[in-house]
């Protein structure tokens, strides 16, 4: 166990997941919650284990880019798009929450969830069809993404479900006005791209995907406003899909979610936090993905920066994004996904404490 070896792997995850869960349904005197993680934990890991041999028939195998380490190069023909395990009955759930709810909210969620998941399937079929790792132009995948956020909006605002009120804390809201779009915005487009520069590492992305998204669903749970707790149990469920997923994805991975997964989760992740208002405490467990794209954003920045000064462009990570520079270094990808993972935890810890504290 954690205590003993200190190393944080899918079992242990599963089981300190699982109990917080439990002891959240405690608290919030809800069943709910531990019943849906473990309902749609149990999905994820039937249709991954089933559905891995449809993708392989399919030949839908992924092809590793060249620039990368070359460690990795042993990864080509992984099969891939198995993003569609997590997405499908993510959306279904909506689906049937909103036969009994008839929200505008879900209704919205649902629609963008699923165009961020098809802008994930033409990326990867591209990539497949083109037999490279290259789907989508970066400027074609940005101005689909940019036009499905506008859209969602334009609408939740519309309709009232976006708040300019940011709550830092309980007793302490700030009024963003209409900067509260850009934010919006820049949730949306930015935790897309930024979980799909973390799935990098076999079980980088969707071990976060499923720490970030119970820490979100806890801070809709703290909020104790009835109108949201559908959100929050449609974080754990979520979160239970990522980590049914991780039982085949994680080292040395059987299957990666692709585009098809990685776009769509770090956009759902902004939907469903503008649509409760949860953007702090997202930007706070949220870290490693956060982290993520800035090193890219540092490291292509400085890059040509120093090219126009001294003509010679310069480095500040070995590759970005940073989990390749630890591997780099030298570092085993087991041992930078399991840091990670602690380090997602710790900040899911720091942004509930917060939350309850403030």
């Amino acid at each position: 166990m954690i205590g003993k070896t200190k190393t944080l792997n899918f079992t242990s995850l599963l089981s300190l997941i699982l109990f917080s869960l439990i002891v959240n349904s405690f608290i919030f005197s809800n069943l709910l919650i531990v019943s849906i993680f473990l309902l749609f934990y149990f999905i994820s890991l039937f249709l991954t284990k089933y559905g891995l041999k449809v993708i392989s028939k399919l030949n839908l195998l992924q092809k590793i880019r060249a620039e990368g380490p070359s460690l990795h190069l042993k990864k080509n023909n992984t099969p891939t798009m198995g993003g569609v395990f997590i997405i499908l009955p993510f959306l279904l759930l909506l689906l049937v929450v909103n036969s009994s709810f008839n929200s505008i909210g879900l209704l919205l969620l649902f629609f963008c969830t699923l165009s961020f998941f098809l802008i994930g399937i033409l990326d990867d079929y591209l990539s497949i069809a083109n037999k490279k790792n290259t789907g989508l132009e970066g400027n074609e995948k940005f101005s689909l993404q940019a036009i499905i956020s506008i859209l969602f909006i334009v609408l939740a605002f519309q309709s009232n479900h976006i708040n300019p009120l940011i709550a830092l804390s309980n007793n302490w809201n700030i009024d963003t006005n209409l900067i509260i779009i850009p934010i919006c915005f820049i949730t949306l487009v930015g935790l897309s791209n930024a979980v799909n520069l973390t799935d990098g590492l076999d079980g980088l992305a969707s071990g976060c995907s499923s720490i970030v998204f119970y820490g979100l669903g806890t801070e809709i749970f703290i909020k104790d406003q009835n109108e949201l707790i559908i959100f929050g149990l449609i974080s754990y469920a979520m979160s239970g899909l990522c980590i049914g997923f991780l039982k085949f994805n994680k080292y040395p991975a059987k299957i990666f979610m692709g585009d098809t997964g990685s776009l769509t989760i770090g956009a759902s992740l902004g939907f469903i936090a503008i649509l409760t208002n949860s953007f702090v405490t997202l930007f706070i467990i949220s870290g490693v993905f956060i982290i993520e794209a800035l090193s890219v954003i540092i490291q292509v920045g400085f890059f040509k920066i120093t090219k126009k000064i001294f003509k010679n462009g310069k480095r500040v990570f070995l590759m970005a994004p940073i989990h390749h520079h630890f591997e780099l270094k030298g570092m085993k990808e087991e041992k930078i996904v399991e840091n990670f993972w602690k380090v997602n935890i710790l900040l899911v810890v720091l942004g509930i404490v917060l939350k309850i504290k403030l």
